[in-house]
């Protein structure tokens, strides 16, 4: 239920912090998440989900933290007298992501226009994140405007709610593009054209694939500062592993394991 890189950076993570414990992954059908919940909970143990499973673990696990219970989403678990505890990562991993990308202490992001696309679990904490570090002009893009009204609502996050065939007359005033959608996992799509950017918008993909998401790839080539998933998965990662073991995560460590530094950008 991890995602397929996460093996790879924890299992970093534990040998650096010599915690003698395996972190394996497991792919499990959405009909059989149930029972491998219960399972887990059998056998003591912690980890972390990944999509599409993170709403409906969220409804699942009935011990879940604030956290998950505001994003209505479980990224992370672990167990206690038996039973599973379901936590949210992913709202950290998205503001780390986010501060990277945009110079958060210099500006107001108040009046920031931001678009989302996507509202799904991703997109719930991603909405969170943004929320929590002051953005509040925010438009939701989705193919279905109801899911993205019941998101804005359960969280109580006022947002303007457009379809998918409004994207490009939206991003035009922009400052930062959010792709929590799954477009581009597996197809070179991209969930809004470059051409329409502003020159000074920034993009963000939750999407992760090795040498960048093709959308992120044009961004950057036109010049914009761009971040796929990869931070955000490293440093949700690493909330986990602070939350499993009460200890600071190896960061570096992580990093490196996945052979890869954390992007920069000029101020």
């Amino acid at each position: 239920m991890a995602h397929s890189l996460s093996p790879v950076f924890q299992r970093a993570a534990l040998h650096e912090a010599e915690i003698p414990l395996a972190y394996d992954r497991e792919d499990v059908a959405p009909d059989q998440l149930a029972e491998a919940l219960d399972r887990l909970a059998a056998d003591g143990a912690g980890g972390n989900i990944t999509i599409p499973h993170k709403e409906a673990a969220a409804a699942l696990i009935t011990r879940c933290t604030p956290a998950a219970r505001r994003v209505g989403a479980v990224n992370t678990f672990w167990t206690e007298q038996g039973a599973l505890v379901g936590h949210n990562t992913d709202v950290d991993g998205a503001a780390a992501a986010i501060r990277a990308l945009v110079p958060i202490d210099a500006t107001d992001l108040s009046d920031t226009p931001v678009v989302l696309c996507g509202a799904g679990g991703s997109a719930a904490a991603t909405l969170v994140a943004l929320h929590d570090l002051g953005y509040r002009r925010i438009t939701i893009v989705a193919r279905t405007t109801a899911r993205a009204h019941l998101l804005s609502a359960r969280l109580a996050i006022p947002a303007r709610i457009v379809s998918v065939d409004e994207i490009d007359h939206v991003v035009g005033a922009a400052g930062l593009v959010i792709n929590a959608t799954p477009v581009g996992l597996r197809d070179d799509a991209f969930p809004v054209s470059v051409a329409v950017l502003p020159a000074n918008c920034a993009a963000f993909d939750l999407v992760y694939r090795p040498g960048l998401t093709p959308w992120i790839a044009a961004c950057r080539q036109a010049g914009r500062r761009a971040e796929d998933g990869l931070r955000m998965l490293v440093e949700q990662g690493a909330e986990a592993f602070e939350t499993w073991f009460d200890v600071p995560a190896p960061r570096e460590a992580m990093w490196r394991a996945l052979h890869a530094v954390p992007p920069t950008y000029d101020t």
